[in-house]
Protein backbone atom coordinates (compact mmCIF):
# COMPACT_ATOMS: atom_id res chain seq x y z
CA UNK A 1 0.00 0.00 0.00
CA UNK A 2 3.00 2.23 0.61
CA UNK A 3 1.76 4.90 2.67
CA UNK A 4 4.10 7.88 3.21
CA UNK A 5 7.73 9.27 5.06
CA UNK A 6 6.00 8.82 8.44
CA UNK A 7 4.06 5.93 7.92
CA UNK A 8 4.86 3.13 5.75
CA UNK A 9 2.00 0.49 5.01
CA UNK A 10 2.37 -3.08 3.51
CA UNK A 11 0.07 -6.27 4.01
CA UNK A 12 1.83 -9.62 3.64
CA UNK A 13 0.25 -13.42 4.48
CA UNK A 14 -2.60 -11.42 5.85
CA UNK A 15 -1.04 -8.86 8.66
CA UNK A 16 -0.66 -5.09 8.07
CA UNK A 17 2.73 -3.70 8.93
CA UNK A 18 1.88 0.14 10.05
CA UNK A 19 5.68 1.28 10.93
CA UNK A 20 5.70 4.92 12.27
CA UNK A 21 8.93 6.66 11.03
CA UNK A 22 9.46 8.91 12.92
CA UNK A 23 12.54 8.59 14.84
CA UNK A 24 14.40 8.58 17.36
CA UNK A 25 11.22 8.70 19.73
CA UNK A 26 8.26 8.37 17.30
CA UNK A 27 6.43 11.84 19.18
CA UNK A 28 2.53 11.71 17.40
CA UNK A 29 0.69 14.83 16.33
CA UNK A 30 -2.95 14.60 14.86
CA UNK A 31 -1.36 14.26 11.86
CA UNK A 32 0.32 10.81 12.14
CA UNK A 33 -2.70 9.86 14.46
CA UNK A 34 -4.41 10.41 11.49
CA UNK A 35 -2.76 8.67 9.34
CA UNK A 36 -2.99 5.23 11.50
CA UNK A 37 -6.40 5.84 11.81
CA UNK A 38 -6.83 6.36 8.39
CA UNK A 39 -5.17 3.00 7.57
CA UNK A 40 -6.18 0.92 9.91
CA UNK A 41 -9.64 2.30 8.61
CA UNK A 42 -9.14 1.28 5.07
CA UNK A 43 -7.47 -1.96 6.38
CA UNK A 44 -10.92 -3.28 7.83
CA UNK A 45 -12.34 -3.05 4.04
CA UNK A 46 -9.44 -4.65 2.77
CA UNK A 47 -9.83 -8.96 2.45
CA UNK A 48 -6.10 -9.51 2.29
CA UNK A 49 -5.80 -7.94 6.18
CA UNK A 50 -6.79 -9.96 8.54
CA UNK A 51 -4.64 -8.27 11.32
CA UNK A 52 -2.71 -5.19 11.82
CA UNK A 53 0.53 -4.76 13.26
CA UNK A 54 1.58 -1.35 14.46
CA UNK A 55 5.38 -0.81 14.92
CA UNK A 56 8.01 2.19 14.82
CA UNK A 57 11.40 2.78 13.82
CA UNK A 58 14.08 4.27 16.26
CA UNK A 59 14.66 3.67 19.78
CA UNK A 60 11.44 3.86 21.19
CA UNK A 61 8.12 3.03 20.00
CA UNK A 62 6.60 6.06 21.34
CA UNK A 63 7.04 9.28 23.56
CA UNK A 64 3.47 10.47 22.54
CA UNK A 65 3.30 14.19 21.89
CA UNK A 66 5.92 16.57 21.80
CA UNK A 67 5.92 19.79 23.86
CA UNK A 68 8.87 21.03 23.27
CA UNK A 69 8.18 20.95 19.47
CA UNK A 70 5.67 21.50 16.53
CA UNK A 71 1.61 22.24 17.93
CA UNK A 72 1.67 20.19 21.32
CA UNK A 73 4.61 23.87 22.40
CA UNK A 74 2.16 26.76 20.89
CA UNK A 75 -2.01 25.78 22.01
CA UNK A 76 -1.87 22.54 23.93
CA UNK A 77 -4.89 22.18 24.31
CA UNK A 78 -6.06 22.93 20.56
CA UNK A 79 -3.29 20.69 19.61
CA UNK A 80 -5.06 17.63 22.26
CA UNK A 81 -8.77 18.55 21.07
CA UNK A 82 -7.90 17.89 17.36
CA UNK A 83 -5.53 14.89 18.43
CA UNK A 84 -8.25 13.28 20.28
CA UNK A 85 -10.85 13.52 17.41
CA UNK A 86 -8.68 11.83 15.44
CA UNK A 87 -7.45 9.18 18.11
CA UNK A 88 -11.32 8.31 18.68
CA UNK A 89 -11.44 6.32 15.77
CA UNK A 90 -9.15 4.36 16.25
CA UNK A 91 -11.32 2.52 18.83
CA UNK A 92 -13.94 1.99 16.05
CA UNK A 93 -11.18 -0.20 13.82
CA UNK A 94 -12.56 -3.90 13.42
CA UNK A 95 -9.41 -4.96 12.71
CA UNK A 96 -7.80 -7.23 15.43
CA UNK A 97 -4.18 -4.85 16.36
CA UNK A 98 -1.00 -5.68 17.72
CA UNK A 99 1.44 -3.43 18.91
CA UNK A 100 5.38 -3.91 18.70
CA UNK A 101 6.25 -2.11 21.70
CA UNK A 102 10.36 -1.98 21.60
CA UNK A 103 12.20 0.83 23.75
CA UNK A 104 9.10 2.98 25.36
CA UNK A 105 5.75 3.65 25.68
CA UNK A 106 5.18 6.82 27.46
CA UNK A 107 2.49 9.43 27.99
CA UNK A 108 0.30 9.41 24.81
CA UNK A 109 2.54 6.37 23.41
CA UNK A 110 1.46 4.19 26.05
CA UNK A 111 -2.51 5.48 25.13
CA UNK A 112 -1.52 4.39 21.62
CA UNK A 113 -0.07 1.42 22.86
CA UNK A 114 -3.32 0.18 25.11
CA UNK A 115 -5.20 1.26 22.08
CA UNK A 116 -4.22 -1.79 20.78
CA UNK A 117 -5.79 -5.43 21.43
CA UNK A 118 -2.09 -6.74 22.09
CA UNK A 119 1.30 -6.02 23.04
CA UNK A 120 4.19 -7.09 22.67
CA UNK A 121 7.28 -6.14 24.44
CA UNK A 122 10.97 -7.21 25.73
CA UNK A 123 12.68 -6.99 29.15
CA UNK A 124 14.12 -3.88 28.34
CA UNK A 125 10.65 -1.73 26.99
CA UNK A 126 9.34 0.56 29.26
CA UNK A 127 6.09 1.45 29.68
CA UNK A 128 4.87 4.88 31.64
CA UNK A 129 2.29 7.15 32.67
CA UNK A 130 4.54 10.02 33.44
CA UNK A 131 1.11 12.47 33.90
CA UNK A 132 1.51 13.28 36.76
CA UNK A 133 5.02 14.14 36.69
CA UNK A 134 3.86 16.79 34.26
CA UNK A 135 1.52 18.15 36.29
CA UNK A 136 -1.91 17.08 34.06
CA UNK A 137 -4.36 14.54 33.79
CA UNK A 138 -3.81 11.66 31.89
CA UNK A 139 -4.73 11.36 28.39
CA UNK A 140 -5.34 9.11 25.13
CA UNK A 141 -8.25 7.40 26.87
CA UNK A 142 -5.99 5.56 29.47
CA UNK A 143 -8.67 6.28 32.21
CA UNK A 144 -10.82 3.61 30.43
CA UNK A 145 -8.09 1.50 28.69
CA UNK A 146 -5.26 1.06 31.23
CA UNK A 147 -7.56 -0.02 33.98
CA UNK A 148 -8.98 -2.82 31.50
CA UNK A 149 -6.51 -4.41 30.93
CA UNK A 150 -4.35 -4.47 34.51
CA UNK A 151 -7.34 -3.41 36.60
CA UNK A 152 -7.78 -0.23 38.78
CA UNK A 153 -5.23 -0.57 41.27
CA UNK A 154 -2.58 -0.90 39.69
CA UNK A 155 -3.50 1.34 36.85
CA UNK A 156 -4.23 3.52 40.18
CA UNK A 157 -0.46 2.92 40.99
CA UNK A 158 1.13 3.63 37.21
CA UNK A 159 -0.48 6.97 37.07
CA UNK A 160 -0.34 8.32 40.09
CA UNK A 161 3.74 7.56 40.59
CA UNK A 162 4.81 7.98 37.28
CA UNK A 163 7.07 4.79 37.52
CA UNK A 164 8.68 3.00 34.70
CA UNK A 165 7.33 -0.10 34.34
CA UNK A 166 9.59 -2.93 32.62
CA UNK A 167 8.38 -5.43 30.22
CA UNK A 168 8.71 -8.42 32.78
CA UNK A 169 6.39 -6.49 35.08
CA UNK A 170 4.02 -5.37 32.11
CA UNK A 171 4.24 -9.01 31.05
CA UNK A 172 3.58 -10.45 34.92
CA UNK A 173 0.67 -7.94 35.20
CA UNK A 174 -1.14 -8.47 31.92
CA UNK A 175 0.02 -4.73 30.35
CA UNK A 176 1.93 -6.87 27.89
CA UNK A 177 0.40 -9.78 25.95
CA UNK A 178 3.95 -11.57 24.80
CA UNK A 179 7.28 -11.31 26.42
CA UNK A 180 10.07 -11.50 23.34
CA UNK A 181 13.51 -12.50 23.58
CA UNK A 182 15.69 -9.43 22.71
CA UNK A 183 15.50 -7.51 19.77
CA UNK A 184 12.81 -9.94 18.75
CA UNK A 185 9.69 -8.36 19.52
CA UNK A 186 8.92 -7.31 16.26
CA UNK A 187 9.08 -10.92 15.02
CA UNK A 188 7.39 -12.11 18.04
CA UNK A 189 4.40 -9.53 17.28
CA UNK A 190 4.45 -10.39 13.97
CA UNK A 191 4.12 -13.89 14.80
CA UNK A 192 1.13 -13.33 16.84
CA UNK A 193 -0.57 -11.69 14.29
CA UNK A 194 -0.28 -14.42 11.63
CA UNK A 195 -2.06 -16.74 14.47
CA UNK A 196 -4.41 -14.42 14.12
CA UNK A 197 -4.73 -13.81 10.69
CA UNK A 198 -4.88 -17.82 10.19
CA UNK A 199 -8.18 -17.90 11.83
CA UNK A 200 -12.03 -17.83 10.65
CA UNK A 201 -11.64 -13.60 10.18
CA UNK A 202 -15.84 -13.55 10.50
CA UNK A 203 -15.68 -15.10 13.78
CA UNK A 204 -12.62 -13.23 14.94
CA UNK A 205 -14.16 -10.13 14.49
CA UNK A 206 -17.28 -10.80 16.05
CA UNK A 207 -15.83 -12.32 19.07
CA UNK A 208 -13.42 -8.61 19.44
CA UNK A 209 -16.58 -7.07 18.76
CA UNK A 210 -18.66 -9.33 21.65
CA UNK A 211 -15.73 -8.74 23.95
CA UNK A 212 -14.89 -4.67 23.51
CA UNK A 213 -18.67 -4.10 23.87
CA UNK A 214 -19.41 -0.39 24.67
CA UNK A 215 -15.48 0.45 24.69
CA UNK A 216 -15.35 2.98 21.95
CA UNK A 217 -18.15 4.52 23.76
CA UNK A 218 -16.36 4.93 26.67
CA UNK A 219 -13.24 5.61 25.39
CA UNK A 220 -15.12 8.75 23.52
CA UNK A 221 -16.34 10.19 27.10
CA UNK A 222 -13.16 9.21 28.64
CA UNK A 223 -11.53 11.51 26.18
CA UNK A 224 -14.06 14.24 26.96
CA UNK A 225 -13.03 14.55 30.73
CA UNK A 226 -9.48 13.90 30.43
CA UNK A 227 -9.34 16.89 27.96
CA UNK A 228 -11.63 19.09 30.22
CA UNK A 229 -9.38 18.06 33.39
CA UNK A 230 -5.98 18.93 30.97
CA UNK A 231 -7.92 22.10 30.13
CA UNK A 232 -8.06 23.18 33.13
CA UNK A 233 -4.23 21.54 34.61
CA UNK A 234 -2.91 23.24 31.70
CA UNK A 235 -3.17 26.70 33.19
CA UNK A 236 -1.48 26.17 36.02
CA UNK A 237 2.27 26.09 37.17
CA UNK A 238 2.92 23.17 38.20
CA UNK A 239 1.90 21.86 34.84
CA UNK A 240 4.55 24.86 33.23
CA UNK A 241 6.99 23.22 35.81
CA UNK A 242 6.56 19.68 34.82
CA UNK A 243 6.95 20.45 31.54
CA UNK A 244 9.75 22.75 32.20
CA UNK A 245 11.77 19.65 34.01
CA UNK A 246 10.45 17.18 31.25
CA UNK A 247 12.04 19.13 28.72
CA UNK A 248 14.90 19.83 30.85
CA UNK A 249 15.76 16.47 31.93
CA UNK A 250 15.81 17.75 35.94
CA UNK A 251 13.50 16.86 38.42
CA UNK A 252 10.67 18.93 38.92
CA UNK A 253 9.29 21.06 42.14
CA UNK A 254 5.93 21.19 42.57
CA UNK A 255 3.82 23.51 44.58
CA UNK A 256 0.07 22.48 44.05
CA UNK A 257 -0.27 26.18 42.72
Amino acid sequence: MGGDSELAVTVEDGVALLEMRRPPANHFDEALIGRIVDAATALDDDPGCRAILLAAQGRHFCAGADFGGGEFATDHVAAAERLYRRAARLFDVRTPIVAAVHGTAVGGGLGLACAADFRVAEATTRFVANFARLGFHAGFGLSVTLPELIGRQRATDMMLTARRVGGEEAFRIGLADRLAEPGRVRETARALALQIAAAAPRAVRSMRATLRGDLAARVRAALDHELAEQRAHWATRDSAEGIAASLARRTPVFTGE
